[in-house]
């Protein structure tokens, strides 16, 4: 056995850094951490070649007193905590005391501080985990840290980075979260001499949406407000049109802190389920602000995930709260015609080139001058008696999340009246149907085109639910009986879910061996190829470990809804597409399938005839 010692104090801190310190991304949230728990109220990030070799983080706070700058850099040295009791109410964004340290360890930093009473600033350099200089030095009141040459000392941990491009990207989302989380503070970031994010600081969510994910989604834009004893949120989701194909849209934050949850994913999913299509994820950005002591965030070094206590509260709290919010929505998308691009006159096109040139020569100022702010549509929230969880520190209530002026949430349709409401019904216009598929429908000044394969599927789909909910499924004799042959595993599970097949309509017998007689399915599904529908649904359940749930009989039943309805290209009469409609109208949300496509589009008046050159 080799003999065991202890390491020496370079790799203990090379160590501690590797848990830390991944890339630049990891030095940029540390720092900006520390410069919002220093109650900053400006930040300017700066890299060059994606932080490899330059990282500038500039703010405003309140900077180090002189005889405690050393002190900083050394490991677990913190002014956040003092016992290990404060770690069960630990309020900042950093507390462990690692991150100077181990940035220090693997780089070459330089300090630069000074505190509002101090007469003079102080520089400290580090290389490597070794002190190169200390001295007074003119400064700013706030705090300058400049990392130069990332894993300079670790070359093996250098090589594994990603492009400069890469590496500046995963920078450009730590930026994201953190104007997000903290709409208060004004943030900027420079990427190789480029601005590419300014924040104004005015505490106004909505407009960081706006400049950073542009119009589409900030228009697409629903507000969530709610609360109970222990936890509060509020936030925007986004409407399900505006989904993408990964999770990176999806941003939520526990008392100012970016983390990730598989809690709080599958809320959202399960919020979203039916309104949008297998493996899209919605645009949601969401302040849960929660009880400290119901918390633990002491779990990971990059502090990136948080146990909760009362996890059920939580999840009931986000569903809930985000299915109401997409329910009181007409969530019916627009068609937006394509613009066409006027090839200009030569005259006109030298006027623009002349106009370019003197456009080059005005102050660069004029040219990064914000648009004008999107109008917030979040709700002024009265100040609770007890305390507020939003914030840094709980006994000065500082950096609570920003109360703003109650405006009305904004309306995507130009209509007051959706089209799939009881009151539109004498005033809507079937005027015929398209490719034996979809229908054609006016009302007002829009014209809607209705799937009727994906609104009979979602009418099947919810009058399924409600029977199999309020055990109405009604069985149909087959004449006659459906033999099959199972495997010994399938028979196990015809035995142990035999009351699960009873109650979605099947009566079934053993046959002998490993055959099975189906006498009775569904009446709903009769004639509809009962073998496919029945073993389908018995592969689904033996897949499953342990108790089937109903996220299994549901998803079972849209199957079935797909295939007794309509298809297209399939000819329906005027009155059943009348028909239709009305049963479109009692449902609780009409405008997606059971698989998230939607059963109904629009375009306005205003769009066909600018199509039509009838608007300039």
């Amino acid at each position: 056995m080799a003999k065991i010692q202890l390491l020496d104090q370079k790799t203990i801190d090379n160590i501690a850094a590797g848990e830390v310190i991944e890339r630049p991304a990891s030095v940029v949230k540390e720092l900006v951490e520390n410069a919002i728990d220093a109650s900053a109220s400006a930040v300017t990030v700066e890299i060059k070649d994606g932080g490899m070799t330059l990282i500038r983080v500039t703010d405003n706070g309140c900077g180090i007193p002189k005889d405690q700058v050393k002190t900083a850099f050394l490991r677990h040295a913190t002014s956040k905590i003092q016992s290990v009791e404060d770690l069960m109410t630990v309020s900042s964004l950093g507390f462990r005391g690692e991150a100077l340290s181990s940035i220090s360890a693997v780089a070459q930093v330089e300090l630069v501080t000074k505190t509002a009473e101090g007469f003079s600033g102080v520089s400290y350099k580090i290389y490597g985990g070794q002190e190169e200089d200390f001295c007074d030095i003119g400064a700013p009141d706030g705090t300058t840290f400049l990392v130069k040459n990332l894993f300079y000392n670790t070359p093996a941990r250098r090589k594994f980075l990603k492009s400069p491009a890469a590496e500046a990207g995963y920078v450009e989302q730590i930026m994201v979260h953190m104007a997000l989380s903290h709409p208060e503070i004004s943030f900027k970031f420079i990427s190789s001499n480029k601005n590419k994010m300014y924040t104004a600081g005015n505490g106004k969510v909505k407009d960081i949406i706006y400049h950073i994910y542009g119009r589409e989604i900030a228009r697409a834009l629903i507000p969530v407000e709610a609360e109970t004893e222990n936890v509060s949120l509020r936030g925007f989701v986004g409407k399900p049109h505006v989904s993408r194909g990964n999770r990176n849209y999806e941003s939520y934050f526990i008392n100012g802190r970016y983390i990730k949850s598989a809690l709080i994913y599958r809320a959202i999913e399960e919020a979203y389920k039916t309104f949008t299509m297998t493996h899209k994820y919605p645009f949601v950005c969401l302040e849960l602000s929660i009880r400290p002591e119901l918390l633990d965030v002491n779990v990971h070094p990059t502090k990136m995930e948080i146990r909760f206590e009362n996890g059920n509260e939580i999840f009931d709290l986000l569903v809930e709260s985000i299915r109401k919010a997409l329910l009181q929505q007409d969530l019916i998308p627009e068609v937006q015609v394509s613009k066409e691009k006027k090839k200009p006159e030569p005259a006109e096109r030298d006027a623009a080139e002349k106009k370019g040139s003197e456009e080059s020569e005005r102050p660069k100022k004029l040219k990064e001058k914000m648009p004008e702010p999107f109008e917030t549509v979040r709700r002024q929230k009265q100040q609770p008696k007890k305390a507020v969880y939003a914030g840094v520190n709980y006994n000065t209530k500082r950096r609570e999340f920003p109360q703003e002026k109650q405006t009305p949430a904004y309306q995507m349709t130009l209509n007051e009246t959706s089209v799939l409401e009881e009151k539109a019904k004498p005033d809507r216009r079937v005027i015929g149907q398209l490719f034996q598929t979809y229908w054609l429908i006016e009302y007002e000044d829009q014209l809607f085109i209705m799937d009727q394969h994906a609104a009979h599927e979602k009418v099947n789909y919810e009058r399924l639910i409600r029977n199999f909910k309020n055990k109405e499924i009604y069985s149909q004799g087959l004449e006659p009986p459906m033999v099959i042959t199972v495997s010994m595993a399938e028979a196990e599970v015809l035995s142990q879910y035999k009351d699960v097949f009873v109650q979605l309509g099947f009566l079934i017998e053993s046959f002998g061996g490993n055959e099975f007689c189906i006498r009775e399915v569904p009446a709903n599904l009769y004639g509809i190829g009962e073998r496919e529908l029945f073993i389908e649904l018995l592969d689904s359940i033996s897949r499953e470990a342990g108790t089937v749930s109903v996220d299994v009989i549901s998803a079972k039943l849209a199957s079935m809804a797909c295939k007794m309805s309509i298809k297209g290209n399939q000819k329906v009469s005027l009155p059943e597409v009348e028909h239709l409609l009305d049963e479109l109208m009692k449902l609780e949300n009409p405008y997606q399938c059971p698989h998230g496509r939607p059963t109904i589009i629009k375009m306005s008046r205003y769009e066909i005839e600018k199509k039509f050159k009838r608007i300039v």
